[in-house]
């Protein structure tokens, strides 16, 4: 990204400049807030956060790769999906073994929760690129199958965003239903030993 940035300012692509130094910001900005607020994110998660903002924007957007390959987007949105699902888990996890915070929830209850932060954070997103292409002229909605309007390719995006967001919260339920170990479990634990602050009692 470096490398692109110096020949896009050579070239005096500002634009596209800019929206390289955007998105080293956005990788950046993980290992940035949390020093910042003191909190530490599991290694596992911030490389997957990391991957995915470099393969969504960078190759993405910069390098084409929504136009150059057709599933890339479809792919993309289906890692959103089980991305976001992971870290709906967390964030109920969290609350739910804070001692400061009465939450005693249920493994079935906990999933439905992960699913539901996955599926709304998707459709915000879309929402987004909806008004970007509207307000400003951008083309983040692409034509898709033969449709340029756009539609299909926000439908497609919702139904693989709610297909990666559910196989995430089942294999979760599954996992925490026979009171069994799996990476979510893994990375919850990493998520708290490292975080003794935000789970101890008043």
């Amino acid at each position: 990204m470096a490398l692109e940035l110096i020949l896009t300012l050579y070239n005096g692509l500002w634009l596209s400049a800019i929206l390289v130094m955007a998105i080293m910001a956005v990788i950046l900005s993980p290992a940035i807030i949390g020093r910042h607020f003191q909190i530490t994110v599991p290694a596992e998660f911030q490389l997957l956060a990391v991957l995915f903002v470099f393969a969504s924007l960078f190759l993405g957007e910069i390098r084409r790769y929504y136009d150059r390959i057709w599933w890339w987007d479809i792919a993309l949105h289906t890692s959103s999906g089980l991305l976001l699902g992971l870290l709906g888990f967390l964030l109920i996890y969290v609350l739910n073994q804070n001692k400061r915070i009465e939450l005693h929830l249920r493994p079935g209850f906990m999933a439905l929760f992960a699913f539901l932060f996955a599926v709304t954070a998707g459709t915000l997103w879309e929402i987004f690129e909806f008004s970007m292409d509207h307000l400003a002229g951008t083309n983040m909605q692409k034509p898709m199958l033969g449709d340029n309007s756009g539609l299909t390719d926000t439908m497609w995006d919702l139904i693989v965003d709610a297909l990666g967001a559910l196989l995430i919260s089942v294999f979760g339920w599954w996992y925490m239903k026979r009171g069994e170990r799996s990476f979510i479990v893994d990375w919850i634990g990493k998520f708290t030993d490292r975080n003794p602050r935000l789970f101890k009692p008043d």
